[in-house]
């Protein structure tokens, strides 16, 4: 891979092969030493130019464990409060000699034209833009759903634990999952249908007629207006191994107020009609499990109760957010996708001590 852009220009051996190289990477978080020699005299660059906590927390967090430098730029404070125009910002941080640049923009495209316009030589990841693509949340959904979903991780929540090793290789084939919520204005939810096609799974989206997107027919999956319907598995796919719950995103409902405007009602009924609670819980199959991309709103797409449940597994993709974007950038910087075998605890911290390299490779288990 040179540039992450859009989950649909993954292929499901590329796509597979990042959920892979992210199992190698969580297996290296559970170490007393987690800082990892790899990308040492590297410099990646957040260049965030819309409000985030989780993903550039998550990224940055990626890169300082790989041991890259990391530079946080935010379009507050920034030049770009005066001006300043994306070119302009490329070129400066061409000229500073990043290696890899996350970009989160409000207008869609934006990333393609970074990684594609000449500006940059260095790699370029989509961290969200616009209403268009989040692939790396895409990603770590995935990872997540596998760890759950596929070989001996197919167990009711709550049981003895995923089994990473179990699911290496593995896609997610035979699985239907279903993204209920606010679709018309989600990345993640355009990002999620396309690689859980590739990755062999069926997908249903939910959502009121209001907030599907135009031209969603043309998408490769099945839609619904019936949450209740799909969760029990009514739908043309079956029993449901994943609900997915979109934010409702009020911010980009122009003139819709707090409530929703025209989009709906208000939120009591959105949530009586769309929300997740622990009557619709007790539909899902025992061996289901509950994502969310957050922030969320309690009480308004998912009721305090389905979010605290043994069911959710909300925190973990978080988690799993840091070894997938460290598997991407590694995937991205490091030139190869064929890891030294693991190192003793002992040479572990003599790595972390000794100056890198250029043969220098990812510790993994």
């Amino acid at each position: 891979m040179r540039h992450l852009l859009s989950t649909q220009e993954l292929a499901r051996e590329d796509a597979v092969r990042v959920l892979d190289a992210a199992a190698q990477m969580a297996a290296t978080q559970s170490r007393e030493i987690k800082k990892l020699p790899t990308l040492r005299g590297r410099t990646v660059v957040n260049l965030f130019y819309e409000d985030s906590t989780r993903t550039r927390i998550s990224f940055e967090t990626a890169a300082k464990r790989l041991s890259a430098d990391v530079i946080n730029f935010s379009a507050k404070g920034s030049s770009v409060s005066k001006g300043e125009s994306l070119k302009d910002t490329a070129l400066t941080l061409r000229a500073m000699g990043a290696d890899a640049v996350v970009v989160r923009h409000q207008a869609s495209g934006a990333p393609h034209l970074l990684a594609h316009a000449g500006w940059l030589d260095a790699a370029v990841v989509n961290a969200g833009d616009g209403m268009h693509q989040h692939p790396t949340q895409a990603l770590l959904d995935a990872y997540t759903l596998r760890r759950h979903l596929s070989g001996t991780g197919l167990a009711a929540p709550g049981a003895s634990g995923p089994d990473d090793a179990a699911a290496l290789g593995a896609d997610l084939a035979g699985r239907h999952v279903a993204i209920v919520g606010d679709v018309l204005h989600s990345r993640v939810a355009r990002s999620n249908v396309h690689l859980l096609h590739t990755l062999g799974a069926d997908v249903t989206l939910v959502a009121p007629p209001t907030l599907m997107p135009v031209g969603v027919e043309t998408w490769p999956c099945a839609v619904s207006y019936d949450l209740d319907a799909t969760l029990a598995g009514h739908g043309p796919h079956g029993t449901t191994d994943a609900v997915m719950m979109l934010r409702v995103q009020r911010e980009r409902m122009s003139g819709a107020g707090a409530g929703g405007g025209a989009f709906f009602p208000n939120p009591l009924e959105y949530s009586r009609k769309y929300g997740l609670d622990a009557r619709r819980l007790d539909l899902l199959d025992p061996h289901a499990v509950v994502l969310h991309p957050g922030p969320m709103n309690r009480g308004l797409e998912i009721s305090a109760q389905a979010a605290d449940s043994p069911r959710a597994v909300i925190v973990e993709q978080v988690a799993n957010g840091v070894a997938v974007r460290m598997a991407v950038l590694y995937l991205l910087l490091a030139g190869s996708d064929e890891p030294e075998p693991a190192a003793p605890p002992h040479a572990a911290r003599a790595a972390a001590s000794t100056p890198s390299t250029s043969s220098e490779r990812v510790v993994t288990p």
